[in-house]
């Protein structure tokens, strides 16, 4: 008998209407307690010291020799170097492959070509190999010198220290591991063609294969040093493409030997002076998340980690002491340490938020933040599906002293609502429509000749206003939707959003957090039928927060200082380039996820749901 008054009180409790008031407040909640995780993050009640998980390595415990008389050939490069400044990328390498082959290395070239919003990306990598004397051709380091850096800057000084170094390690026996050097013209389109071809997956059209290969590459160290003068610390950069990260015993690695070793300074984020405060933790872990959520390259090393390949950019700044014997033996003793490598590195973190050198915050802490403000979309999605299948409330028939025996044990409501049948095509249909309807500006944007993302993006802004007024008015004068089908296009809409969220949370966690924050409105936002001024209040809101307004002002936020009013064209100009170059999926996410959901959404707000009731009667009357 307690069972069926458990069963009888449960059954009555799910058609209580009241329940359907709970779903918002519930999502509010999951957003706060979301936003409020992330900031409790960098307590130390929440983050962790780093540790060396791989044994192997050994940071530090290795005495490194470069100096002394490899200045003088340090000067000596740098002097050849300076040489072919302001020449052609051929000449630079035949001047490259000189001296090279004059250390007694095997040299080899590659062309590559890539063409992207109507510009041509071309231009020739010359790499060699430092043959292992105690390996046997299956595994190898890489070291990286870019003549120019992401900035545009001539990278001379690494350059040069990546000759020195190719002449000092060729003195010695103890390497297991081959070495190979690469020197890309640039910092984006040549490292990631080198790394296509290294690994087969190039298209043979229009970049060259390799002529010279060795083994499984382990790791990799780009070289970005264009400062002339001493420097006093070393900056790691780290980001790779689509939020991807090496290995953090390869950064720990490194932080060991400089800062510990060597006695140089270490920062990550380009925070040049880290008090290692809450605020400063904060804004360190941040700017990370913001590096990760772009995608972007940042460095030559960034085309090296989707193929597994832990990298690293090792950048001098700041005015002290080190010279570049100091940045050598860094370089030394890194390499030393992956020599040491009898596999992969796996035993350490792969997905984590660093906020100072010495301190991280691991996938299974940071991940919830994402997960519940992913999870606000679901529980309005499935609110609003429940609520779509009820027609409205009744009184409750008298009941028998036995059902009135039962009653008393459950919920003493007055009230229960009538199920009727959900009316799923059009709605289905409009979100299919608005999902698929992504795919152009997708495409345009990514195919736009040179000087026309500006123009075409601000037309595309205008038609983005005006898009949701012809949806809603083309469905209210050829379909005439219903209250019930203006929730389900939400609720599918909604349930479509935080299913591709909760999935790319696990890839890309801080993408996928920061569409979530800016999608929340979507949440909360319903038709008004009966009152225009609450209709253009949301249909304001929903604006402010639509994709094409955010990327218009945070293009102005990121690069108005530098780069004026046709900002948001070099930003489309970023996004197209990593898209063909690079793989770079933000502009899916953009365009495909974030975008389909917000068209739902004003569409709903401007919706004007027609009674049911009145249909019927006009059916009849015709």
């Amino acid at each position: 008998m307690a069972n069926l008054f458990l069963v009888a009180g449960a059954l009555r409790l799910r058609r209580d209407p009241r329940l359907l008031k709970l779903p918002p407040y519930i999502s509010l909640l999951c957003i706060i307690v979301g936003v409020a995780w992330l900031l409790m993050l960098p307590q130390n009640e929440y983050s962790r010291r780093t540790y060396i998980s791989e044994n192997a390595l050994l940071p530090g415990q290795v005495h490194t020799y470069f100096g002394g008389s490899d200045q003088n050939v340090f000067r000596a490069y740098k002097h050849e170097v300076d040489a072919l400044v302001g020449k052609t990328n051929v000449e630079v390498n035949d001047g490259l492959e000189e001296i090279l082959k004059s250390v007694g290395l095997k040299a080899g070239r590659q062309n590559f070509t890539y063409t992207s919003s109507g510009n041509v990306h071309a231009g020739e990598n010359i790499y060699a190999i430092l043959q292992a004397p105690r390996g046997d051709a299956t595994e190898a380091i890489v070291l990286v010198a870019a003549w120019k850096n992401v900035k545009d800057e001539h990278n001379k000084r690494g350059v040069a220290l990546l000759l020195t170094l190719a002449r000092y390690f060729r003195r010695w026996s103890l390497w297991s591991k081959d070495i190979i050097l690469v020197v890309t013209p640039d910092s984006l389109a040549g490292p990631q063609a080198w790394v296509d071809a290294y690994h087969d997956a190039h298209d043979t059209r229009h970049i060259d294969s390799l002529p010279l290969k060795s083994g499984a590459l382990q790791g990799a160290i780009a070289i970005d040093y264009t400062q002339e003068t001493r420097f006093h610390s070393v900056h790691i950069v780290y980001d790779g493409i689509n939020g991807q990260l090496p290995n953090l015993d390869l950064i720990n690695s490194v932080v060991n030997i400089a800062g510990g070793q060597m006695g140089i300074g270490v920062s990550t984020q380009e925070m040049w002076s880290h008090s290692d405060s809450y605020e400063d933790r904060l804004r360190t872990m941040l700017r990370g998340m913001m590096k990760q959520g772009l995608g972007m390259a940042s460095g030559p090393h960034s085309s090296f980690i989707p193929y597994h390949v832990d990298a690293i950019t090792l950048q001098p700044y700041g005015e002290g002491w080190q010279d570049e014997m100091a940045m050598g033996r860094v370089i030394e003793g890194t390499f030393r340490s992956l020599n040491n490598l009898l596999e992969h590195l796996h035993q350490s973190f792969f997905f984590y938020l660093l906020m100072h050198k010495d301190r991280f915050v691991s996938i299974g802490t940071y991940l919830p933040s994402a997960m519940l403000i992913a999870a606000n979309f679901t529980i309005i999605s499935i609110a609003l599906w429940v609520k779509s299948g009820q027609a409205g409330e009744v009184e409750k028939p008298k009941a028998d002293e036995k059902d009135k025996a039962i009653a008393e044990k459950g919920p003493a409501d007055v009230l229960l609502t009538v199920a009727t049948e959900r009316d799923i095509y059009l709605p289905l249909a409009l979100v299919a429509c608005c999902q698929f309807l992504g795919v152009l500006p997708f495409y345009i944007f990514n195919h736009l000749p040179e000087g026309m993302h500006t123009p075409i993006f601000a037309g595309f802004t205008v038609l983005n206003v005006a898009l949701p007024h012809l949806i809603s008015h083309l469905l209210s004068a050829k379909f005439r939707p219903t209250a019930q089908q203006y929730s389900l296009m939400q609720s599918f809409s909604l349930l479509l959003l935080g299913m591709f969220l909760s999935s790319l949370a696990t890839l890309n966690f801080s993408l996928s957090l920061m569409v979530g924050l800016l999608s929340s409105p979507l949440s909360f936002v319903r038709a008004w039928p009966g009152s225009p001024a609450a209709r253009w209040a949301c249909t304001a809101v929903l604006n402010l927060v639509a994709p094409t307004a955010v990327l218009a002002m945070w293009s102005a936020y990121w690069w108005g200082a530098s780069m004026g009013v046709g900002s948001i064209g070099e930003v489309l100009r970023e996004a197209a380039f990593g898209w063909r170059v690079w793989g770079m999926y933000t502009s899916v996410v953009v365009w495909g996820v974030w975008w389909p959901a917000w068209l739902v959404g004003a569409v709903v707000v401007l919706g004007r749901p027609g009674s049911e009731m009145a249909e019927k009667g006009e059916k009849k009357l015709r």
